[in-house]
């Protein structure tokens, strides 16, 4: 699905399902230097539960055009522009890593949308690496074997090769997608306060083996939220959406049923 917001191109991929206003609608918010693609495993099953399924390619991000957003609070009204312009009256928001900085951004600002809040991998502040945020604004190839190396649970090769060099093609889209992308979330200070305002049904789902955002500091996060519930995937680790779509996607229906 491509549409037009501020004069750009969105793309969003819908499951090859036309919008339906009278179902539920989750929109999926992939990570730093990601795309929709790190939704397949997911985006269909989600929609096979009767639900709109929209998995987005942030700005400059896959085949959204434009340049990428400088922080995590533009994004937030990005967003609200594309929900506004698919004409989505109510939402679940299913976010993981930098997608849950934006998650959390979007409820702060427009909270009475938000029906569910489904937080992957993530946490209400995202310190990013200073050496790494330098590799990535070099251009340097080698931040996106750091990246994979330190998000996965495990290390090892992985199968047909680093999925993020299938992303981001060139030295150039490092600096101007990936090395963006961390230096919002690094910068990212209303995450603390943005809680404040989850009043929803939320659930978070970590990585037994996340060394970015470890389980302790992800309970610390969740347990801010009155009432949420918390899943965490054993042998896994920051890149749930890739190590263990699996049991992630049935959790996330899990939820959604109760």
């Amino acid at each position: 699905m491509i549409f037009e917001v501020e004069n750009k191109e969105v793309f969003a991929s819908d499951a090859g399902i036309s919008f339906d206003k009278k179902k539920h609608t989750i929109i999926l918010i992939h990570g730093a230097g990601q795309s929709h693609i790190v939704w397949s495993l997911t985006e269909k099953y989600l929609s096979n539960q009767g639900c709109n399924v929209f998995s987005l390619d942030l700005p400059g991000h896959g085949n959204s055009e434009g340049e990428s957003l400088k922080s995590i609070e533009k994004i937030a009204d990005w967003l609200e522009k594309v929900i506004t312009k698919i004409g989505i009256d109510e939402l679940t928001i299913l976010g993981h890593s930098q997608g849950c900085l934006i998650a959390l951004e979007y409820n702060y600002k427009f909270s009475k949308k938000v029906k569910n809040l489904i937080f992957v991998a993530g946490s209400y502040k995202l310190l990013v690496n200073q050496d790494l945020i330098d590799m990535s604004l070099s251009g340097d190839m080698e931040s996106l074997n750091l990246i994979m190396k330190w998000g996965y649970g495990h290390s090892k090769q992985f199968i047909g090769g680093n999925p993020l060099s299938k992303i981001l093609g060139s030295t150039r889209e490092i600096r101007e997608i990936l090395a963006i992308d961390l230096i919002a979330c690094n910068n990212y200070k209303n995450g603390i306060k943005a809680i404040e305002k989850i009043k929803c049904p939320t659930l978070f789902i970590f990585g037994e083996l996340d060394k970015m955002i470890t389980v302790d500091k992800g309970k610390e996060f969740a347990a801010l939220v009155p009432n949420s519930k918390i899943h965490v995937i054993k042998n896994c680790g920051h890149m749930i959406t890739l190590e263990n779509a699996f049991e992630m996607r049935e959790k996330v229906v899990e939820f959604l049923k109760k």
